[in-house]
Order: structure tokens, then sequence, then C-alpha cells
């Protein structure tokens, strides 16, 4: 299908690309890898007055590792975070989950922070925020931080406002020991999380001292079983233990319910992934 007509416009620099959202807030979209926004166009499901690209907007941009804290670009691609040796020096989840993204053609042009912004409940990066405990920077008449945990509020839905644009992801680096893993059952079409799970533990003489886990695909939205946490803190991360922790996971939220899963099948994938990302984890 071919879109409805608008306005293109090539924002040179941050201030003017939120001064173009504060002129027209209701009218105007922003594009960078366009892989949701396009085929909205295409099908009319979007019609905005003026597309406002950001995708040339250089402090968007860019990995900056400084002492304790990490700093990730809206604009940073899913193939630039594959391949960061620095980054994946500090975190291999994220090499581990870019891999898992669609194909080399998305990798190349797709954008954390479009993926973030977007919120798919289906998406990657939302479930390594959350897990990661990151904070989103967000910029505008309103300049923030937001934790991930309460940045994603129902399906394609944020607490950005109309006038606001994601410009960063702030991650601090994670204590000593403390490892990660993220798994995902994959839609078959889309090569979307039907459910997706990061999780994290440190391990001090085989006792759980700090864990997280975030989980995509299930819900509206991503999130963090802090049940699941709460319970392995203080414990041998034992097969018992796991399954414990995992079947916490399961029942901590409402999943959804679609013609390819249903809400049960999808607790059943957070109960078995959860699992087997733990003892991957424990191993």
């Amino acid at each position: 299908m071919i879109p409805a007509a608008f306005d293109y416009v090539r924002a040179a620099s941050l201030t003017e690309a939120i001064g173009f959202l504060q002129d027209d807030p209701d009218g105007t979209k922003l594009v960078a890898g366009g892989h949701t926004l396009l085929p909205a166009l295409k099908l009319r499901l979007a019609s905005p007055n003026r597309l406002v690209d950001i995708g040339s907007i250089a402090e968007l941009r860019g990995i900056e590792i400084s002492g304790d804290t990490i700093r990730i670009g809206a604009l940073t691609t899913h193939a630039e975070l594959l391949a960061s040796e620095p980054l994946n020096a500090e975190l291999p989840i994220f090499r581990e989950t870019a891999r898992l993204i669609a194909d080399p053609q998305v990798r190349n042009r797709g954008t954390i922070g479009g993926s973030l912004a977007n919120a798919d409940p289906a998406a990657d990066w939302p479930a390594i925020a959350v897990a990661l405990q990151a904070e989103i920077e967000i910029a505008g008449s309103n300049a923030r931080r937001v934790a991930a945990t309460d940045f994603f509020v129902d399906i394609f839905s944020t607490v950005l406002e109309q006038d606001e644009v994601l410009t960063a992801l702030h991650i601090r680096k994670p204590a000593s020991g403390m490892r990660f893993a993220y798994r995902k059952i994959r839609h078959p079409a889309s090569g979307f999380a039907v459910v997706g799970v990061a999780a994290g533990i440190c391990l001090t003489k085989g006792v759980v001292t700090a864990a997280t886990v975030g989980i995509t695909g299930a819900a509206n939205r991503a999130f963090a079983s802090h049940d699941a946490v709460d319970f392995l803190i203080g414990k041998a991360l034992s097969r018992e233990t796991i399954e414990q922790a995992a079947r916490l996971a399961s029942e901590s939220t409402q999943c959804l319910s679609d013609r390819y899963a249903s809400a049960d099948y999808r607790a059943n994938l957070i109960r078995i992934e959860v699992g087997r990302a733990l003892l991957g984890l424990a191993s």
C-alpha cells in the first residue's frame, strides 16, 4: 500500500528535533531506523502530517564507557551493539541478544532507542534494559531519566510525552562476578519473542548474593520478576531453588493471549525459560 501524504524534514540537532515536536506534537513522528513506522505508514495505521528524520544527529549515537557507567546513544544500531568489543567485554549479554534480533538488514538499520521507544511487548531490548536496571535518558521540555522498570506502561506505550525524545540508555556496570543470559522463544514468522527472559545472578560460595530477571513477550509490557529475585537472594542455586524461582516468575503477571500462544502457554514458557537461563548461569 501507499502511505498518506506527509512532509519530511531532517533534523540537524536534538534541539531542532524537539522544536519540530513541540510545534506540532500530534501530527509529528520521529523516524530513525523506521522498521515499525514505515510498515505502519504503508498500512495507514499511522498518518502523521510530518516525519522528522533524526538519523543524522551525532549526539544520539555512540557507546561510551566511563568509570562505572555505560551510556548507549539511542541511535546505536543492533549491529553496532553486536560488534562493540568494549561493550561486550563488560556486558556480553548485548552481543548475545543482538544476535537473536531478526536478520542482518534489520540489525544494520534498527536502533536500540527505536526499540525501547516503540515499546513493542515482544521486543528484545526492553527485557535487557529491565534486567540491567538501566535508566532511560529523555530530552524535551522536562529533561529527565526514568528507570527502565517505570518506562514501559502498556502495549506500544511509554512515559514519553509527545514532545520528548529518548536520547540514551544508562547502565551501571554490574558487580564483579555478576553474569547474565538472554533466552527467547521466537515467533517463527516475525522472529519477535513469544517469551524472552534476561536473567543475571552473582554467586558467592554457591549462594546467590544478587539476581535480576527481566521478561518480554509474555505480557503487555516488559517487566521485572521481583518475586523470583526476592526468593533467590541468600539461597544456594540448587535445582529445587531454580524451579521455585521459575514458578514464581511464571505466576507474577497476567500473560497475553493471541492466535499463536495462549496466556497459559506463555506462563509455562516463562517458567521453562527462566529455569533454563538460571540453570545455565549456575553451571
